[in-house]
């Protein structure tokens, strides 16, 4: 089984310490989130599976990591400035500010309020959801020349980046260039946990081509996401794919597929149950035309006066020069790491008729990957050689030591918080040299001699 909803999670997170509400103690700030000491780990192993996944075990992607405030022009030439934004209306019976286009209309075609189901709302009008911000200590609020903006996705840092990567790396096309980093968005109606939250992290390619190689590469993307999605431990009964329509397209796609999530199945209409997990789009050359000095528009005017840089290719092989197409998988860590947990999630019953959460983590993604309990934490001895095996597999894997409770309520804990194996240490042990050895999902029992310990256990873990 899968979380039944989002609040399940939510419940889950602040209990465990996966996620926490930020500035709590000061009544909170809109959809904002802080990482716990359990989710900054399950966070980090989803980097670090997706940088081992498109980077290490690919020969045509290198790395980058680009500033968060970027000139300004970036964003004037990007489009962002004047067609970054949403269409936000206000009910002027409940004063809600909404976004239209989530809005569902009666049967006049009249855009409903979500909150109180009024009609009764103002024309729509353009938001811009870029964060604005000033640039030097002396600027005012109101002068131009200061004005930037925290970036609103990391594409930009991509294209910008394009000819310093292929001048330094000499790449040949095709090849990408992959990025982790913040981004944020001024969104007008984020909600759903960690789903839709002004600051996020994005895992993101660019992967240049030539045009005619874009529609096979685009669906090549489109076919590893999908096993590393369900190799993260997602479930494909969990997925599924919807094509953009034009009408949908970005002014710079010729074609997007966003992979979806169920995110909602408490929700009666099937179709409301999913939402976007990330998106795969065939961005064609606009991007880096726009950041190049050389393209004119109809009349022949430069339509980049500002850029100092040509970022077309030239290919030695057949004498051309070129703007590479731009295939551009984007996927969220926020997001992920919420369906990670959404599925992962299960309940158990045990012999006295309780229910247990068991979070079926896959071993890579679990924070903790084992965890070391004396069943006597007044003994010395016990408490000594528990200490002792934690330090020793601690430099192979995660591991924790833990005497905060009885045994039962410590396994409770690990099966909840997904940690795949428990090592229980007891007065046995002391004599014998062994350790008990539970396994989270089956909830079974081995034992296991302390010198052979960490081979059984990285054996299993991987």
């Amino acid at each position: 089984m899968s979380a039944p909803n989002i609040e399940t999670i939510v419940s889950l997170s602040k209990r465990r310490g996966f996620v926490y509400p930020a500035s709590d103690i000061y009544g909170g700030l809109g959809s904002s989130w802080d990482y716990g000491p359990l989710g900054v780990e399950l966070a980090n192993n989803i980097k670090r599976s997706w940088w081992n996944w498109a980077v290490y075990e690919r020969d045509d992607i290198e790395g980058l990591d680009s500033s968060i405030i970027l000139n300004r022009a970036v964003w004037k030439y990007s489009g962002h400035e004047t067609t970054f934004s949403d269409p936000l209306v206000d009910c002027r019976e409940c004063k809600s500010r909404l976004r239209q286009d989530k809005l569902e209309q009666d049967a006049d075609g009249k855009f409903i309020c979500s909150n109180c189901g009024s009609t009764n709302l103002t024309d729509p009008r353009p938001f811009n959801l870029m964060f604005r911000t000033t640039i030097g200590a002396v600027s005012s609020d109101d002068d131009p020349t200061a004005l930037a903006y925290l970036r609103p996705e990391t594409a930009q840092g991509i294209f910008i980046n394009f000819k310093n990567v292929l001048d330094t790396s000499r790449r040949k096309l095709p090849f990408g260039i992959a990025q982790i980093g913040k981004a944020f968005r001024n969104e007008v109606t984020p909600g759903n946990f960690i789903f839709r939250t002004r600051e996020f992290e994005q895992m993101e390619i660019e992967y240049f081509c030539r045009p005619e190689d874009a529609p096979r590469i685009h669906q090549e993307w489109l076919d590893s996401y999908d096993q590393w999605i369900q190799g993260l431990g997602i479930s494909s009964e969990n997925l599924k794919h919807y094509e953009q329509t034009k009408e949908e397209l970005a002014h710079y796609s010729e074609r997007t597929v966003d992979i979806l999530y169920r995110f909602f199945p408490e929700r009666e209409d099937e179709a409301k149950q999913w939402d976007e997990l990330m998106g795969i789009a065939n961005r064609t050359d606009y991007d880096l035309r726009v950041h190049s000095k050389k393209p004119e528009d109809a009349e022949g005017k430069r339509i980049n006066p500002d850029s100092t840089e040509d970022l077309s290719y030239f290919d030695t092989a057949t004498n051309e020069r070129f703007y590479p197409y731009i295939i551009e998988p984007s996927t969220g860590v926020n997001r992920t790491l919420l369906a990670v947990m959404m599925d992962a999630y299960s309940e158990r019953t045990n012999e006295k008729g309780e229910t247990r959460v068991i979070l079926k983590l896959k071993p890579e993604m679990a924070p903790i990957k084992v965890a070391v309990l004396p069943l006597a934490k007044n003994k010395p001895e016990i408490v000594e050689m528990a200490r002792r095996i934690k330090k020793d597999l601690q430099p192979a894997m995660r591991a924790v030591y833990d005497d905060t409770g009885g045994i039962g309520k410590l396994y409770a804990r690990q099966d909840e918080i997904g940690t795949p194996f428990c090592v229980t240490v007891d007065h046995e042990s002391l004599e014998d040299g062994a350790v008990t050895v539970r396994d989270r999902d089956t909830w079974t029992q081995e034992r296991i001699s302390v010198d052979a310990l960490k081979e059984v256990l990285q054996k299993r873990l991987s």
